[in-house]
C-alpha cells in the first residue's frame, strides 16, 4: 500500500512523528482486508492487537512516498504474527514492526476463520 507523507503527518521539523507508523501499518492491515471485500470487523469478531516490536531505521519526511507491505511469519489457531515493512520511494528501510493479532469472538480468544486466513496467504 502506498502512503504520501503530508504536513499533518510530521512533527515542526517535517519529519514524520513517530506513532504515524504504526497507523501507516494498521491502514494497510485493515486494506488488505477491504482488498478481498471483507471487514476486519464483522459479527463480533474481530483482531485485536496484543503487542507489536517496532524498529526506527530511518525518518520519512513531508513529501516522501511510502510503500508499507506485510508478511505472516507466524499463524496459530487464534493469533497471527505479521511483519509491516515500510520502504520510502527510494526503496530505503524506513520502519519494521511485528505484530501479534488475537482472534476474538464475543470479545474471547477464538479459533481463526478460514476465510479471514485467506486474506494473510
Amino acid at each position: 500500500m502506498q502512503i504520501r507523507i503530508y504536513y499533518e503527518d510530521t512533527d515542526t521539523g517535517g519529519v514524520v512523528y513517530y506513532a504515524n507508523y504504526l497507523k501507516f501499518c494498521e491502514r494497510a492491515r485493515s486494506n488488505m482486508f477491504f482488498s478481498k471485500g471483507l471487514s476486519p470487523h464483522q459479527d463480533n469478531q474481530f483482531f485485536v492487537v496484543k503487542s507489536i516490536q517496532a524498529d526506527y531505521k530511518y525518518s520519512a519526511v513531508f513529501g516522501d512516498i511510502l510503500n508499507v507491505s506485510t508478511k505472516l511469519l507466524t499463524l496459530k489457531k487464534a493469533s497471527i504474527i505479521l511483519r509491516h515493512t515500510i520502504v520510502n520511494q527510494d526503496n530505503k528501510l524506513i520502519f519494521t514492526m511485528d505484530v501479534k493479532l488475537a482472534f476474538l469472538k464475543d470479545t474471547k480468544p477464538s479459533k481463526i476463520p478460514n476465510h479471514y486466513l485467506d486474506i494473510f496467504n
